[in-house]
């Protein structure tokens, strides 16, 4: 764990020196210094300390870095073909266990001939267009501002019934960790 340069980020971003943290937590700048460069690892009540001088959650500065914020910009996004109708797919975001995709499904296309099944749990929201959701025996019509969920290893499809574009954001969640296929 790198909670030190975590610290050192932290205290700089908030213009607080060294001398500070340590009036406010009564350790010497010595062991701060150490603290920050990695050469020592505080106990869990120093640990608290800091976090409160540095006016921070305990949790945030145990957290590892690929747990931290992450940021997709809207010009960077993983841009996915899927299908046999090659949707296009935006991928938003994605963490250990979820994601979350931007789906283009064209007018009259699907998300496969065939519904399909696999790990996990979906959560859609239609953002543009009229869509048909399908999954065994239910079937519904869904539009713009309309959402839907569902276990995905009962087989699926998504269809364009209208006649635009259709928008769907789906948070995809799996107990393992996901690969990056279409949902």
């Amino acid at each position: 764990m790198d909670i030190g340069s975590a610290i050192r980020a932290i205290r700089k971003r908030k213009n607080i020196t060294i001398a500070q943290i340590c009036e406010r937590t009564g350790l010497s700048q010595g062991f701060m210094s150490q603290v920050e460069t990695n050469k020592t690892s505080p106990s869990i009540s120093t640990l608290e300390n800091i976090a409160q001088a540095l006016e921070v959650p305990l949790a945030y500065l145990l957290l590892r870095k690929d747990e931290r914020m992450s940021v997709v910009r809207k010009g960077e996004r993983r841009q996915t073909t899927s299908g046999p109708d090659q949707l296009s797919v935006s991928q938003i975001g994605t963490t250990r266990h979820m994601r979350m995709v931007l789906v283009e499904i064209p007018p009259g296309q699907s998300t496969g001939d065939i519904p399909h099944a696999h790990e996990g749990e979906e959560v859609h929201l239609v953002l543009e267009g009229r869509v048909l959701a399908e999954q065994g025996e239910d079937r519904t019509e869904l539009e713009a501002g309309d959402s839907f969920s569902w276990h995905a290893c009962t087989p699926h499809k998504v269809e364009n019934i209208g006649e635009e574009t259709a928008l769907i954001l789906i948070s995809v969640y799996t107990e393992e960790p996901h690969d990056l296929k279409m949902v």
